[in-house]
């Protein structure tokens, strides 16, 4: 008899939340051990992508000098997956986002639960939703960047890929730079599995010196989508955004930074971002 399938409050519980504090403390980003969302979940949110009456806004991401790809910004009412996602993650994460304040000596605390944090934001004028979907095509790539807001930023951002790597695109790779204080910068490269969440800082995060903490400045992107097979792909039609939940709690528009990245390769790269508020 099949297993039934948990509801996505469940799946979110019973991720292992020990080992991913401490793997944000440790390396400054988290996995899950497998999806979080399954293939139809995923191939809901992408279907998405082509009802405009969805999104808010969209920008075009060359026009800003932002990369080569294109981003779509949730309207309200959100998606059930992409609300359910944003309570459940923000429950889970506001625990260590209020570790990580204390850590870097910083005063602020974040409310235990998703709606007080968005009354916070809406008193500081941020009342847009920020849940956004990303899509990428052959030579598509997201410069180095921070994703803030306003005065209200969470510390904490999640991404979900909504494709299949090595089989729906190659490259693509979702990447990490820490600038370091008197160092040189580390890099990252993660290929996440479609479904898999990955939890990473929206600008800054403590690292454990000789002295005690230190905050550490973070950006992320993603590297260049270049040739895939199109007939493939017409075939079996690639998907196409990423749910972006990575300041799934906040409001505003982004600013990236015009940074320029290695080229891996790929079609279609679908990414999925929940953006927390903040």
């Amino acid at each position: 008899m099949a297993k039934e399938k948990l509801p996505l409050s469940g799946r979110i519980r019973a991720l292992d939340w020990r080992g991913m504090q401490s793997s944000l403390d440790a390396r400054g980003y988290a996995r899950s051990t497998g999806p979080i969302l399954d293939a139809a979940e995923c191939a809901a949110l992408v279907a998405l992508w082509e009802d405009a009456g969805r999104f808010r806004s969209r920008v075009q991401m060359a026009r800003h000098r932002f990369g080569e790809g294109e981003y779509r910004y949730f309207a309200r009412p959100l998606p059930p997956i992409v609300d359910r996602l944003r309570h459940g993650l923000y429950l889970r994460l506001a625990p260590i986002a209020n570790a990580w304040m204390e850590m870097l000596g910083d005063e602020r605390r974040f409310p235990a639960r998703l709606p007080e944090f968005l009354r916070d934001c809406a008193t500081a004028g941020q009342s847009k939703p920020t849940p956004l979907v990303l899509r990428y095509r052959e030579g598509g790539y997201n410069c180095l960047h921070q994703d803030l807001y306003g005065e209200e930023a969470f510390p904490l951002q999640a991404m979900i890929p909504l494709s299949r790597p090595e089989t729906d695109y190659r490259g693509g790779e979702f990447l990490l730079v820490e600038q370091r204080p008197r160092a040189q910068s580390v890099g990252t490269a993660l290929l996440p599995q479609r479904g898999e969440l990955v939890l990473f800082p929206n600008r800054l995060r403590p690292v454990r010196g000789a002295r005690g903490w230190y905050r550490t400045n973070v950006r992320h992107g993603a590297s260049r989508v270049s040739a895939g097979d199109l007939t493939q792909a017409a075939r079996h039609p690639p998907i196409k955004p990423v749910l972006d939940c990575d300041n799934i709690f906040q409001g505003g528009p982004s600013q990236a930074e015009d940074r320029s990245l290695r080229e891996l390769c790929s079609r279609d790269v679908g990414l999925a971002i929940v953006r927390m508020p903040g």
